[in-house]
């Protein structure tokens, strides 16, 4: 069956975990590839089965098919599969669930975590603002749907989802919470101060502020939506054949304040080996 057709099936199954982005209203039909709501509002699927649901303007330096192979290169050689698996240890597997993935890139965590939950019979959304990231993630063989779509005003029902994750994309935390059924998770994955850290070496002087990472924003206004949040922290060295270095530069923001000269420096002397250096951070919605 063809990426539109597969995609038109599954919207006809899972409709009512949508809303439409215009008006807000509930989707009532699908009509061919088209998914419709009650005041005729439609957002037609692409070749690749995807729904594009954002209806303003968005620039985005994520929005590179390059940075997204080369991310899709590094995370099949395993580089978040330890966050995965913590994510996954942590999820419910008494049941089936609605998950939510937020900044779902190309799609290979949330691939690596149904193959994890291969006993489930789980519904995974994925969203991302990049199109060319959302293209490349329908080309796994798995059943999960991709979105492009702006965190800040999802395009879901209210207490649509079981669960969401969030691997080290922005929080919309009011949206999040709005989406979220009462007693749903969140399981968001921040970097902590040594991640990368040998890239943020080679990459920038002593005096430069990306040589170091701060994440204490980030966690304090995590805790301040979850009082009720647990943390576990998660650190490794990743180890990667010579040759995927350039992977490795390509696929992180970290190398759009370096300079040229600097990264071809780096190029000629690559590393073998990353420290991944994170926390997953784990909540649960309060009942009304």
């Amino acid at each position: 069956m063809k990426k539109i057709e597969q995609a038109a099936a599954f919207l006809r199954e899972h409709r009512d975990l949508f809303k439409c982005p215009v008006c807000g209203d509930t989707f009532l039909t699908v009509v061919g590839h088209s998914l419709e709501c009650q005041n005729k509002h439609s957002f037609d699927l692409s070749r690749k089965g995807t729904l594009y649901l954002i209806t303003h303007k968005i620039k985005s330096e994520y929005d590179s098919a390059e940075m997204w192979q080369a991310r899709r290169k590094m995370l099949t050689l395993g580089l978040f599969d330890q966050m995965v698996q913590a994510i996954n240890a942590a999820m419910p597997t008494d049941k089936d669930l609605n998950i939510l993935d937020i900044g779902s890139g190309e799609g290979t965590t949330s691939a690596k975590l149904k193959q994890l939950r291969k006993a489930n019979v789980d519904t995974t959304i994925g969203i991302d603002i990049s199109k060319s990231a959302v293209n490349l993630a329908t080309s796994y063989q798995n059943n999960n749907f991709f979105c492009v779509a702006d965190l800040a005003a999802l395009p879901f029902a209210n207490e649509a989802f079981d669960c969401i994750t969030d691997i080290f994309s922005p929080a919309a935390y009011q949206e999040f919470k709005r989406v979220l059924r009462p007693g749903g998770q969140i399981y968001k994955i921040i970097p902590n101060s040594g991640y990368l850290k040998e890239l943020r070496q080679l990459l920038y002087p002593q005096e430069s502020e990306h040589r170091t990472y701060d994440n204490s924003a980030v966690l304090s206004l995590f805790a301040k939506n979850f009082p009720n949040y647990w943390q576990q922290d998660i650190q490794y060295t990743f180890k990667f054949p010579e040759e995927d270095f350039a992977s490795l530069l390509m696929m992180t923001p970290l190398n759009w304040g370096a300079s040229d000269e600097i990264k071809q420096q780096a190029l000629s002397t690559p590393l073998r080996q990353i420290t991944v250096d994170v926390s997953l951070l784990v909540a649960t919605k309060e009942n009304n």
